[in-house]
């Protein structure tokens, strides 16, 4: 094998690595994002975290930010919650910044 055969194995991996921590840490971003959802419309205990499995799941069926971002807001505008898309997404922008920090750090 050549170094260059290494060295794209080496890519390779990395880039599977990559792939999968920011699979984790969009998933423990929708988590977040959820609980804190589901803090605003009132819920508690097991609903919250029912709920915030919910917006994990829809990440899952339709892998994109757009579908939680409309899950979410639409949940809590039909619960009455005075928030706005824009609010929603700097929620989700801050819980990834977070969720992205903790990665790194269970990775080292």
């Amino acid at each position: 094998m050549t170094t260059f055969d290494d060295r794209e194995q080496g890519f390779e991996k990395k880039f599977a690595l990559d792939q999968e921590q920011e699979f984790k840490a969009t998933a423990r971003r929708n988590r977040a994002l959820g609980k804190w959802a589901a803090g605003l419309m009132g819920l508690e205990g097991k609903h919250v975290d029912d709920y915030a499995k919910a917006v994990v799941k829809s990440e899952v069926d339709h892998p994109a930010d757009d579908d939680v971002l409309r899950k979410v807001f639409e949940d809590l505008k039909g619960s009455g919650v005075a928030v706005t898309e824009g609010d929603v997404r700097m929620k989700m922008a801050e819980f990834m910044a977070q969720a992205r920090e903790e990665a790194k750090t269970k990775k080292g």
